[in-house]
Order: C-alpha cells, then sequence, then structure tokens
C-alpha cells in the first residue's frame, strides 16, 4: 500500500526528543522494521477531558510516523483500573484512596471487586468512543490491570528475592538506594523531590523517594499475595504489563510530562532491577494543555469533554487538527476561540479536497513529499507538516490530482480522515458563506475573474487566483454550475 510514494523519495531518518538522554537522537529499532511502543494509559475512574486526549492523540501520531516511514507497529496501551492513589496529586502516589473506590463512593455503589470493574468497564468503553471520534487508531492490546495482578505479584516477588524489597505495615516497597541510578529519567534530582511529606506520612520508608510494589487493602477489595490481601501498585501495573505484551526490553515508552519525575523512574527502577537489561530505549513525553491559561481542574471547573465539542456543533477532528497545530513537547493553551479557528481551517480542507481535486490519476510531487516526511521525521513536527500541507493546496504550479495523492498520503500521518472527506465535511458546522454582492469591489472582481477562467477550462489561472484570495483572507468554492461560493477563512 503507497508504495508508490515509497518510490517517489527515501524517507529521512526519524528524529525523537529522547527524554533519557535530554537530547534529539536518531530513532534505532532493537529489531530492524519494528517498533515495540508501550503508552501510558488512562485511569478510567471518569471521563477523559480534553487534556488526557493530548497524550493519545501524540501517541497515535507517533505511531503515524512509524508506520508512514514502514515500520510495523505493536502499541500497546494499559487500562488502570486499581491501585492509582488520589495522593498522586499531591506527588505522593503511594498516599491516599484507590481512584476506582473514590469514584465507587461517588456514584454511590458498594465497594465490591464486581462492582468496581463495571464502573472500570463503563468509562473504558467511553474512552473507547472517545478514541474513534478522534480517528486514534487501536493499539495491538489495552491490558487492565485487575486482569494482570498474577503477573504483578510475580514481578514483586522476582524485586523481593533480587533483595530490592522490605515490608512495612501498608505493604511492600521498592528500596531505591539499591539503583544506583535513580531519577535518571530526566536528570532529577532526588533530593529536591517534595517526598518530606510522604515520609512524615509513612515513617517506616526508609528514604522518600522509595515506592509501593503492593499495598494492603484497607477495604473488602482486593487480591491473596504472599504479602497479605491488597493491589498492586500504581508503577508495578505498567511494567509489568509492558514486559508481558512487549519484551523485557522495547523501543518506546510515552506519557506525559507528570510522569517523569516519579511515574516513570519507578517503572525504570524496578523492571531494570527485575531483569537486568534496559527498560525502554527512548522515552517521549507530551507536555500539558491548559484551558484559557489555566490548569485543567474539577476544582477549577474548566474541565471540557468531547462531547461538549460535539454539543457546539464543532467535530472532534477539529480538536485532533487544534492540537497538531502545536508541537507536542510544547505547552498548549486551549480556548473556544482557537478551537473555532481549527474547525473552519478543516472545514475548508475538506471542501477543497472535495470540491476541487479529482480523485485519481495524480502522479506525486517529489518536493513536497520529502519536505513533509522531514518535517514529521523531526521529532513529529506536525505544525510544520500542516504549513508544508497549505503551502501545496495554494500552489497552482502542481497538478490537482497530485494534490489528491500528497493530501491522502500526508493524511496517513495527521489522521484528518480525508479519505472520508464527504462525510466529515458533512459533520462540520458548514463556513459562513458572503452574498457576493456584499464581498469588497477588488474581492468581487477577482471572484468573477476566476470564475471565467474556469470556464475557459483555464484550472492554472483559476488557482491563481484562489491563492490570491486566500492571502487576502477569503476561502473559495465552485457548485457543479459554475458558481463560487466565498467566505472568510481562518488561515492555519
Amino acid at each position: 500500500m503507497f508504495s508508490f510514494f515509497r518510490s517517489l523519495a527515501t524517507p529521512a531518518p526519524i528524529f525523537l526528543h529522547n527524554t533519557l538522554s535530554g537530547v534529539k537522537e536518531e530513532f534505532t529499532p532493537l529489531k530492524a522494521g519494528e517498533v515495540r511502543m508501550y503508552n501510558c494509559g488512562p485511569t478510567v475512574y471518569g471521563y477523559q477531558h480534553i487534556g488526557n486526549m493530548r497524550a493519545f492523540v501524540f501517541d497515535d501520531t507517533l505511531r503515524r510516523v512509524f508506520e508512514y516511514n514502514g515500520y510495523k507497529v505493536k502499541q500497546v496501551m494499559n487500562i488502570t483500573d486499581v491501585g492509582h492513589l488520589t495522593g498522586d496529586n499531591e506527588g505522593d502516589a503511594d498516599q491516599g484512596q484507590d481512584r476506582m473506590v473514590a469514584a465507587l463512593r461517588r456514584e454511590g455503589k458498594e465497594e465490591t471487586l464486581e462492582n468496581m470493574k463495571a464502573l472500570a468497564d463503563f468509562y473504558a468503553e467511553a474512552f473507547f468512543a472517545d478514541l474513534e471520534k478522534l480517528l486514534i487508531k487501536k493499539p495491538f492490546a489495552f491490558p487492565k490491570a485487575s486482569d494482570h495482578v498474577r503477573e504483578q505479584i510475580a514481578l514483586v516477588a522476582t524485586l523481593e528475592e533480587k533483595g530490592y524489597t522490605y515490608a512495612t505495615k501498608d505493604g511492600v516497597y521498592f528500596d531505591t538506594s539499591r539503583f544506583p541510578s535513580y531519577g535518571k529519567l530526566g536528570a532529577i534530582d532526588i533530593a529536591a523531590l517534595r517526598a518530606g511529606a510522604r515520609v512524615e506520612v509513612n515513617l517506616e520508608k526508609r528514604h522518600p523517594a522509595d515506592f509501593a510494589l503492593w499495598k494492603i487493602s484497607k477495604s473488602d477489595i482486593g487480591w491473596e499475595s504472599p504479602w497479605g490481601k491488597g493491589f498492586p501498585g500504581w508503577h508495578l501495573e505498567c511494567s509489568a504489563m509492558a514486559m508481558k505484551y512487549l519484551g523485557k526490553s522495547f523501543d518506546v515508552h510515552t506519557g506525559g510530562i507528570e510522569h517523569i519525575p516519579v511515574h516513570h523512574n519507578n517503572e525504570i527502577a524496578q523492571s531494570e532491577s527485575a531483569t537486568g537489561k534496559p527498560f525502554a530505549n527512548y522515552w517521549l513525553h507530551n507536555a500539558h494543555l491548559q484551558i484559557e491559561g489555566k490548569k485543567i481542574a474539577k476544582s477549577v471547573g474548566n474541565t471540557i469533554y468531547l462531547y461538549q465539542l460535539v454539543e457546539r456543533g464543532i467535530s472532534p477532528l477539529a480538536f485532533r487538527y487544534l492540537l497538531l497545530t502545536s508541537h507536542y513537547r510544547s505547552p498548549m493553551n486551549f480556548t473556544w476561540d482557537a478551537l473555532e479557528g481549527a474547525s473552519a481551517a478543516l472545514t475548508r480542507l475538506y471542501r477543497f479536497f472535495i470540491e476541487e481535486l479529482p480523485k485519481k490519476n495524480g502522479t506525486g510531487n517529489k518536493s513536497y513529499l520529502k519536505r513533509f516526511t522531514e518535517r514529521v521525521n523531526d521529532d513529529l513536527d506536525t505544525p510544520g507538516g500542516i504549513a508544508v500541507l497549505w503551502e501545496l493546496v495554494k500552489d497552482a504550479s502542481v497538478l490537482p490530482a497530485d494534490k489528491h495523492a500528497l493530501l491522502l498520503s500526508f493524511d496517513r500521518v495527521l489522521g484528518l480522515g480525508l479519505s472520508e472527506s464527504d462525510k466529515r465535511g458533512k459533520e462540520m458546522r458548514p463556513l459562513p458563506v458572503i452574498d457576493l454582492k456584499d464581498l469588497p469591489e477588488d474581492i468581487y472582481a477577482l471572484v468573477k475573474d476566476r470564475e471565467k477562467a474556469r470556464g475557459q477550462k483555464d484550472f492554472e489561472e483559476a488557482d491563481r487566483i484562489r491563492a490570491i484570495l486566500s492571502e487576502r483572507g477569503y476561502g473559495v468554492s465552485d457548485s457543479p454550475e459554475g458558481t463560487s461560493k466565498v467566505w472568510k477563512e481562518a488561515h492555519s
């Protein structure tokens, strides 16, 4: 598939910013032609808000870039349905209440394992539905923590046998002093970790950065283990599931930047202590999404979900487009105005693709293919890739059929649904078409000149005028009868 584009240009090497080294590195897989990738998934105690979804669009884009370059990708994303404690909000993942138990209480349900699993299934299905709305590809596996307790108990037992653990009255802890390189991910200063409060809460911890592998249950929810009835630590879950599905060492591990100091350093420590092998070769982290300049928080009252976009008549793919206009490692500020602009730009792209481009016989353009590939292969520079896309749209020197073929190729990475643009275009909010008699005189004259050029089948001249109109801030498309529709467009 798409072997035609393979012949046009040799893809540039893929460069990724590796949090482990702190620099951008050329990607080299452990096995030629294959990528094994683990993504930290959601804790399914409620609906995922749009800030959460930024990470999953990033994961999907990374996968698409690998596949665009011919790699076979084995992608695993976990579902956390036990063990993630509320203390993580205050920087202590070992304290507080299990978020799933808190959700049961919130919804007035009896605290049983069966109810917890049912609640997790409900919110996991809602999450899967959101992924579909954003055209996020389904990973190879969505392992749930509660389905892999046996593997997690086995991992704790291995660490215990090797002398990396100690017991306290509330569970089993990993002794970070036994792992000299603890904190190597992100060059974390262990002494600077805000761990003093944790030691005060749990005086049995030997060192501030030590973390729970197994917690003794304070409720009826738990599993039997050699250390008592309880549940696995949040960090342990990811290590056990990643290694089960991807092996002791794999290529890429991703997550949000909030995971770097504790969660991901803990994963590395326990995994590499157990196996004696490097855990993941490349660690990638996306920056946070804020809303109107503020951190997303229920206490602030600024939580937004995908269904709220739909209620406003905005396609979730407009949100995906908006995310792609910012680099994944750059903090991003969401505003409704920005989303409206993204929606208008995506609608313009759909309508151009539907109304202006023939669907066959494209022969491609080596220059545009090379430039787009180089951009997305440079640490997922999707803003640069989108800039190339719009330059292609406006370039009158490229034949329409070639534009069609190239835009479909670009969309293998961007995931905007161009192959279903007829359907997607109908989902978008209609553009505010301007009556021709209300246009400024110079714009009206250009529109009429363009109609004349199209009538004479001078499509090169028509495209040239379209580019001028776009530079002036106007979009234009044509009906089958040859009359033009004009609107004020949002430039990318």
